[in-house]
């Protein structure tokens, strides 16, 4: 008895130990398409599907998300960026209408949505002025929540307390196609944009508004580049389309890019969870194409020690 009592406990730390030191994430079900993630300090991940409309979540204790959020809830649509913002116990969703390009009408309504961290439930909507494409979401110590708005070009913010979004910064050119947003150290703002390939700073004003937007000489170009998230003072990770995960460096004007790893299918977005940097492969190219299998989805998982 006492063998086999030793045994279940070796056997139990084993599994312990796999699950933490988890590699790459799977998915329950198909055509996911998983645009964005993010992750709360316990190790849990979730998942924006944009091929669902949902959000999946994977917990700290296991390697593959299941569906956390049904389909289409409280007006999901178009789901895109998702952040976990634990201290208003909040995971925030982009949901976005569909149309508005080339001047098509919108069909639905963009918003960003407020859904409990503790058990999902539906908490409030807060919709884009002129509705748009909610892309992805930064939170900043005073709990003020920032998002981007890629057709047209601005980052809009929601005030803590406030019940409506506001337009914070604008700009047809240096925010054309923004897309990644990450806030650093500095107090200041990062977008960057998916068409132009570009990286911009947009300075934050003492009394909260918005201040002037630089655009940043990169050490080499960026292709496609899309969700990013800070991981120390001056240092963010950043996924580009053409598929690499980069480590970006902030030094003034100048951004110093490190690729981590190359090869990866369509990535979209990265969370750092420990010593793992998650990546979501989108495989968004073939999204709108039913006759073709995109197959199973994934979060690659890249080992990664941010700077202190």
């Amino acid at each position: 008895m006492r063998r086999s009592l030793i045994f279940a406990a070796a056997v139990a730390m084993v599994c312990g130990l796999q699950a933490a030191d988890r590699g790459d994430i799977t998915f329950a079900d198909g055509r996911i398409f998983p645009e964005s993630l993010t992750s709360t300090r316990n190790g849990d991940i979730y998942f924006g599907s944009l091929g669902q409309d949902s959000v999946y979540r994977a917990t700290s204790k296991v390697s593959q998300a299941t569906t956390w959020i049904k389909p289409k809830s409280n007006g999901l649509t178009t789901v895109l960026g998702v952040l976990a913002d634990e201290k208003a116990g909040v995971l925030w969703v982009c949901a976005s209408a569909s149309g508005g390009r080339n001047g098509a009408p919108y069909v639905g309504e963009t918003a960003l949505k407020a859904f409990s961290l503790k058990d999902a439930s539906f908490k409030a909507s807060y919709a884009f002025p002129g509705n748009g494409l909610c892309n992805d979401i930064a939170v900043a110590g005073d709990g003020s929540v920032y998002a981007t708005d890629t057709i047209q070009a601005r980052v809009l913010r929601l005030r803590k307390g406030a019940t409506a979004l506001d337009v914070w910064a604008s700009d047809p050119m240096l925010l054309a196609t923004a897309d990644g947003i990450a806030l650093l150290a500095d107090g200041n703002l990062y977008v960057n944009s998916v068409g132009q390939g570009t990286l911009v700073r947009i300075n934050v004003n003492k009394d909260g508004s918005a201040g002037k937007i630089t655009k940043l000489e990169t050490s080499r170009p960026l292709m496609q580049p899309d969700g990013m998230r800070s991981v120390a003072g001056r240092t963010m990770l950043l996924v580009e389309g053409a598929g690499r995960l980069d480590e970006v460096t902030i030094n003034g004007d100048k951004a110093e890019i490190t690729v981590l790893k190359d090869g990866l299918t369509g990535p979209t977005a990265v969370t750092l969870v420990g010593g793992t940097a998650y990546v979501t492969e989108a495989k968004l190219a073939l999204r709108n194409d039913a006759t073709k299998d995109p197959g199973p989805f994934r979060a690659v998982g890249v080992p990664y020690k941010a700077p202190k």
